[in-house]
């Protein structure tokens, strides 16, 4: 799992408990994994179709850094399934995984969907490329 992405909760991000409000959580989980998915599948026209189990494991708290892991799991036709696994930085505790995130290509005209001719294999090699572009692998 690639972490990616990083965020600072903020005070707003906060419930009445002081910690990460779940549905701010899941706001940035669906997002970090649409702007994963557009990335994979070189595409915006992607629409969200499913989000699976989600389990909350510990709390966030102001200013604390929460970072965004993500992978594909599986590829369809037209869809793409990703894992999201939300952790505290500093801690490396899991605040929560949302698993079983589906986006679909759709056609920006009929919203019907559509082929998006990516493979897992080939979405795999696509990701070493970039990371050994980027020199990441040293």
């Amino acid at each position: 799992m690639r972490f990616l992405s990083r965020r600072l909760v903020m005070p707003n991000d906060l419930n009445y408990a002081d910690s990460l409000f779940g549905g701010r959580a899941l706001e940035w989980i669906d997002e970090e994994s649409a702007i994963y998915a557009i990335c994979q599948l070189e595409t915006n026209c992607l629409v969200t179709k499913h989000i699976g189990e989600i389990n909350f494991e510990s709390p966030a708290m102001q200013g604390d850094i929460v970072e965004f892991g993500l992978e594909t799991k599986k590829v369809g036709r037209s869809s793409i399934t990703v894992s999201c696994l939300v952790r505290n930085k500093a801690t490396k505790k899991t605040i929560c995984l949302a698993d079983d995130i589906v986006f679909v290509k759709v056609d920006p005209e009929t919203r019907q969907p559509t082929p998006h001719g990516k493979t897992l294999e080939g979405l795999k090699e696509q990701t070493e490329l970039e990371i050994k572009n980027l020199n990441l692998s040293n």
